[in-house]
């Protein structure tokens, strides 16, 4: 893809760059992302995977927009983080449609920035719930109605078990047999899906990253301070309570989300502590009782949310999430609903942090 990237992608962002080292960048499931260098700059490019994003103009407008209302709070002195911006196109455009050969798009390349995949200090966890906290608070007057679903009904729990169910139903792969017991644990939830479907149907829809991913705060290498959150492909209409339960998704495990050391896949209490410290602080202005209540909901749906979306894909055939070995979704969806589990057996400890 490096070769395919020179000859043809590269000079549609700058005519100076047919001596550009190109690079694979980061560890994300879904796109495709590089860090160009070149002797006059660097930019990130990435290759939208349009099969997940269909609408991927749709993408691209919505980022754009949020670059704008944040780059305005930095010239008011009310946004201090740094910005993730689009690179334009030759011909002044967000991106480059290129068909079959896919779909491109270019965004700043911040230096001296560095992504973690695992928390290892409280310190960090605070640090990263307050700069997505402190992101979703500077977005908080801008009109989520003004930007469009990218990916409808993206947090659905109900949709995303009915799409299991299918896949159990069909299993094309021959998988079941081997994974039956976490489909039976998945349909056993049914209390927390009405208790979803009340307090979904009262909260307020405001703009949310909808992947707040402790890789998707970038750190700033030269003190660990926070430097940036970046990924903004999935930011649309939503609730934030999904934002805080992928904190304590991502953050909580000492284990990465497709480690198979299963006995060690748990929710430290003191990092749950750090992300509703940080998280809080930047939101309280803001949030509604009935908000602050539905985080723990949050942190709950978005742990079986993502194993069921893992486990889907894996009796789907892998068709969604990039893995790099045979049953490697199958290993992630084990992590998620352990880490499921492990929240659930430490409930009572766990919920005060948010009172």
């Amino acid at each position: 893809m490096i070769d395919f990237i020179r000859q043809n992608v590269l000079s549609h962002f700058g005519e100076q760059m047919e001596n550009a080292k190109v690079s694979p960048l980061g560890n994300g499931h879904i796109n495709h992302t590089f860090l160009v260098r070149w002797p006059a700059g660097e930019l990130v490019l990435q290759k939208i995977n349009t099969q997940v994003f269909t609408t991927p103009d749709a993408l691209v407008n919505n980022a754009e927009r949020i670059s704008r209302h944040l780059a305005a709070k930095i010239q008011a002195g009310q946004y201090q983080l740094h910005l993730v911006s689009p690179e334009l196109t030759q011909e002044g455009a967000l991106s480059l449609d290129l068909g079959e050969q896919g779909y491109w798009r270019a965004i700043n390349y911040l230096p001296n920035s560095r992504s973690v995949d695992v928390v290892s200090t409280e310190c960090h966890a605070e640090i990263a719930a307050k700069a997505f906290g402190h992101f979703s608070y500077s977005l908080s007057d801008l009109n989520a109605e003004l930007l469009e679903d990218v990916i409808p009904h993206f947090h659905h729990l109900p949709g995303r078990i009915e799409q299991l169910s299918d896949a159990v139903a069909k299993d094309c792969k021959a998988r079941l047999k081997e994974c039956q017991h976490w489909v039976d644990m998945v349909m056993a939830q049914t209390e927390l899906l009405q208790e979803l479907a009340e307090v979904e149907a009262n909260l307020p829809r405001r703009i949310c990253h909808n992947d707040t991913k402790i890789n998707n705060m970038l750190f700033d290498k030269r003190d660990m301070s926070s430097l940036a959150i970046i990924d903004l492909d999935t930011c649309m209409k939503g609730y934030l309570m999904y934002d805080f339960g992928d904190m304590v998704r991502t953050f909580c495990s000492p284990e990465e989300e497709d480690s198979t050391a299963l006995d060690k896949v748990m929710v430290r209490e003191p990092i749950f502590a750090a992300i509703c410290k940080g998280y809080l602080g930047e939101l309280a202005p803001i949030l509604s009782d009935l908000e602050r209540r539905s985080l723990w909901l949050g942190a709950k749906v978005m742990c079986l949310m993502i194993g069921v979306r893992f486990l889907t894909d894996h009796l789907n055939g892998d068709v969604y999430f990039q893995i790099h070995h045979q049953g490697h979704n199958l290993e992630r969806a084990a992590n998620q609903f352990t880490l499921y589990q492990s929240l659930l057996s430490q409930q009572e400890a766990l919920r005060r942090y948010l009172n």
